[in-house]
């Protein structure tokens, strides 16, 4: 049902553009199923029993769980394009604030203490509240109605924002080093570790709560962009935990620990850069998660009346969904039973993938009669090798 007001739009773009020739509208858009009496027969692998992530030490199986969890987060809540936005914009307000006011905090420690490992985890916080701003303004744009420029909307924004949040890693990254390298060049003393340890524990439970903030709602909303940001903050969140250890290596008289622990710190962000990076390669690519490929084409094929699927394609724009798929149905139908196979396949396309914002389904006939030509013209051979 939270798809109304983005297909309000498209549907006075096809009145627009049709009605001329097209009098009787047909009123296929997903907002027309009916989502709230709908029943899952099948639970299309969802009943991962998880045994890759899950060890014999609780310890490794939590951090596992912290930083590769098993979820399809993206579709798990019944999107509303507006409502995704509001509640994404304010998830980056709320999110932002928190992080800047620990990193301010930190500011001070660092200043009272030269500290090179705070100062590094502290470059690293203020670079990942400002990631705030590009995905905030990616949100606000996706709120404009697809057009005749735009035919996919503005969702792609979002991917442009993940890219530009990889480059501003990716420098503090390399500015932690550079601190790092300088001060193994010209040490400095070291004054109050207490502050400097109660920076860092300040540091990690503001980024934990960052983290579990921004991932509740990316859940909720279905950006993958605001979910990653929040694995991100998590992550940070343990770097400062490494300050701390720092620290309390200087306290013990192995003041070298300090620009050591700043240096593991840019290196260990550089690790993040690349992970967040492939991502966003795959994300400009159109790649998506295979078990979601094979999960789209399941679901149209347990339709009565489909007999195979073929040529599926799926791509990402932002944090809504787009597919394609060409299904085969008994030749002898007239077009009107095939029409209706072909609408029950989106049916429940729609129902099953809440962030699908449009599939579009070709029925091909299945071709049983060796005497007949179905397919004269020859494009149709150039299929996908997924297929």
């Amino acid at each position: 049902m939270g798809h109304h007001d983005e297909h309000e739009n498209e549907k006075e773009h096809k009145h627009d553009d049709h009605a001329h020739d097209h009098p009787h509208p047909h009123e296929h858009d997903h907002q027309d199923h009916e989502h709230h009496d709908h029943h899952h027969d099948h639970e299309h692998g969802h009943d991962h029993d998880h045994r890759h992530s899950h060890s014999s030490n609780p310890v490794i199986a939590w951090l596992q769980h912290l930083f590769s969890p098993h979820s399809h987060g993206h579709q798990q809540a019944a999107l509303d394009p507006n409502l995704a936005t509001d509640r994404g914009m304010w998830a980056l307000k709320v999110s932002f604030a928190g992080l800047m006011v620990t990193a301010i905090f930190q500011v001070v420690i660092v200043i009272i203490s030269s500290s090179v490992a705070l100062l590094a985890d502290t470059i690293h916080n203020f670079s990942d509240a400002l990631t705030a701003i590009p995905l905030g303004f990616a949100f606000w744009l996706s709120r404009r109605a697809r057009n005749k420029r735009y035919t996919y909307g503005y969702g792609r924004a979002e991917d442009i924002a993940g890219v530009i949040i990889v480059l501003m890693i990716a420098y503090s990254a390399f500015e932690a080093i550079r601190q790092a390298v300088l001060r193994f060049i010209t040490p400095e003393p070291i004054t109050n570790l207490g502050w400097v340890a109660a920076a860092a524990v300040i540091g990690f439970f503001g980024n934990e709560l960052v983290a579990i903030f921004r991932i509740k709602v990316g859940k909720e909303i279905g950006s993958a962009a605001l979910i990653a940001d929040g694995y991100h903050a998590r992550t940070d969140g343990f770097t400062s935990l490494a300050v701390l250890a720092g620290a309390i290596g200087v306290w013990l008289g192995y003041p070298i620990l300090d620009p050591l622990i700043g240096l593991g710190i840019g290196i260990a962000i550089l690790g993040i850069v690349l992970h967040t990076a492939r991502d966003m390669w795959h994300r400009m690519m159109d790649a998506v998660d295979p078990e979601l490929y094979e999960e789209f084409k399941h679901t149209a094929s347990h339709v009565s009346g489909v007999m195979d699927v073929h040529s599926a394609a799926l791509r990402w724009v932002g944090h809504r969904l787009w597919g394609e798929m060409h299904v085969t149905v008994n030749c002898k139908l007239s077009v009107l039973e095939g029409h209706r196979i072909v609408e029950e396949v989106r049916h429940n396309l729609f129902h099953e993938f809440p962030a699908l914002v449009e599939v579009i389904v070709h029925a091909d006939p299945c071709e049983c009669d060796k005497t007949i030509e179905y397919h004269p013209t020859a494009h149709h051979q150039f299929l996908s090798a997924a297929d």
